[in-house]
């Protein structure tokens, strides 16, 4: 029998987008549980899906105690991991800050308004490598948490312990058996979103809307995110801040 792999970290935090409760976050925990000695969940309390970098800067923050190490935060992803680092970990800081498993693939330009790595980018801005994890799914009631739990400890080892910036990592859908290896890759290029919005009326005849969104998502190059999941393969992307165009500014240069 071979001997468990001994944790890299001592203590890692944990959060996503979908929500405390949500099982993408139970699955984290099962897959980050044998790399840390301690693991501390400290997520939203609702599903803040798409909120991006958002920050709850004009009204409180309620933390609620949801167990031993694991706490919900009436707020958005990035306050999370705000309260995490600055209130609950104060004394004690985490190695690394573990956000996901985001229920569905963080890809392209999705990524720009992703809770689940603009996380991930407020743990690296306060100094906390960190990692955003996503399983693409093609049934929402049928998604194969168990693909990106039996990856990622061999990710995290392969690629360290501190990453030099944020890895953005998609698991395919597909059965562990089925992945057909790793790539680094780039962001893809855009695709087409169409935006609209859907108005209706509550039972006393006020108006209210919903938003809706019909993605297009774009091919990808072999060399990107959409590229490496099309081949079945684990993509990982290393992503930061820099938000500038450089073709453009080449071009407004010249």
């Amino acid at each position: 029998m071979q001997a468990p792999t001994a944790p890299l970290f001592q203590r890692a935090l944990l959060t996503n987008d979908d929500g405390v409760d949500a099982p993408g976050m139970a699955a984290l925990l099962e897959a980050v549980t044998p790399l840390a000695r301690e693991v501390w969940v400290v997520a939203p309390e609702h599903d803040q899906s798409g909120v991006s970098r958002a920050l709850s800067l004009h009204g409180p923050l309620r933390v609620l105690e949801r167990g031993p190490h694991r706490f919900a935060v009436t707020g958005t992803p990035s306050d999370c991991v705000i309260i995490g680092l600055s209130h609950i970990l104060k004394d004690n800081p985490p190695d690394i800050v573990f956000s996901g498993i985001n229920r569905g693939a963080n890809l392209g330009e999705e990524v720009g308004y992703s809770g689940t790595v603009s996380a991930a980018l407020m743990a690296r801005m306060c100094g906390v490598p960190a990692y955003a994890i996503s399983q693409a799914w093609r049934d929402r009631n049928n998604v194969r948490w168990h693909t990106a739990i039996s990856g990622l400890d061999a990710i995290v080892r392969r690629f360290g312990a501190a990453p030099a910036s944020v890895l953005n990592v998609n698991f395919p859908d597909v059965e562990p058996a089925e992945i057909a290896g790793v790539s680094v890759t780039r962001q893809a290029e855009p695709g087409s979103m169409v935006m609209g919005v859907e108005s209706r009326e509550d039972t006393r005849g006020f108006p209210y809307h919903w938003l809706s969104i019909r993605r297009h998502p774009g091919q990808g190059a072999d060399d990107t995110d959409i590229g490496a999941l099309r081949r079945k393969e684990i993509s990982v992307t290393p992503i930061g801040f820099d938000m500038t165009d450089h073709a453009m500014l080449k071009a407004l240069r010249g």
